[in-house]
């Protein structure tokens, strides 16, 4: 997903607001966070535009399993540290004052066992009293079926159309997105994805938070519509 769009992604994105969120999410941290340290962990970073907006605050590492993406923040961001790694199984040997999984990225996880293997990697990998901030993906009740999407971005010398449909199988929701890019100079360029997403429920994923030795709970309005926010601090 996203190996030869990483270069774009920011482009698709672009009507996202990052500071917006990030604003909130610095309150979120004074109000729950109880180490007193200030390294802060990314996992799902992409290309680390959420990352950039706490450099002023937080020593910052950024993890996401896409090398493309991880190479493009690399690029953008030299005062943080990125390194390519899957949010289930990574390893860094350092635990964190704060950890964020923002933009439902927590959802490629796919299935509840993993789910619950990341909860517990999370854990490792924080201080005592740190605190784990995790943006979900929608629920399998909230999780739009059959309508159509489309995102596009109308720059003077690239233009982008995103079309995508939407379905569920299981416990997964299924998007096949397909991409038009248009750039000055150059011929037209198709790309096509699938992405699949758990849709995990919110008291499932409260438990694995909880199992895993945090101290959780979920916050109804979030960043997004309809996704919420869970916290999580380590005990």
């Amino acid at each position: 997903m996203y190996k030869k769009l990483a270069k774009y992604y920011d482009l698709i994105y672009h009507w996202k607001d990052y500071e917006k969120e990030a604003y909130s999410i610095k309150n979120l941290i004074k109000k729950y966070k109880k180490s007193d340290g200030n390294q802060l962990l990314d996992v799902g970073c992409g290309t680390g535009k959420h990352l950039e907006c706490f450099l002023d605050e937080f020593s910052c590492t950024g993890i996401d399993i896409n090398n493309e993406m991880v190479e493009v923040a690399k690029a953008k961001f030299k005062d943080a540290i990125f390194e390519q790694g899957d949010m289930i199984d990574f390893n860094l040997k350092t635990e964190f004052d704060v950890i964020l999984s923002l933009f439902s990225s927590i959802g490629y996880v796919k299935t509840y066992s993993n789910l619950e293997k990341t909860m517990l990697n999370f854990k490792n990998h924080l201080k005592k009293g740190g605190v784990l901030i995790i943006e979900p993906w929608f629920t399998k009740s909230a999780y739009w079926v059959g309508t159509p999407g489309m995102t596009t971005y109308d720059g003077k010398d690239v233009k982008i159309a995103r079309l995508n449909t939407t379905k569920i199988e299981g416990d997964l929701s299924i998007m096949e997105m397909h991409y038009l890019i248009a750039e000055k100079d150059k011929d037209i360029i198709h790309f096509a994805d699938t992405h699949e997403l758990g849709l995990f429920e919110t008291d499932k994923t409260l438990d694995f938070m909880e199992k895993a030795g945090l101290k959780a709970e979920f916050l109804k309005d979030g960043l997004m519509e309809d996704r919420g926010l869970f916290i999580g601090v380590k005990l």
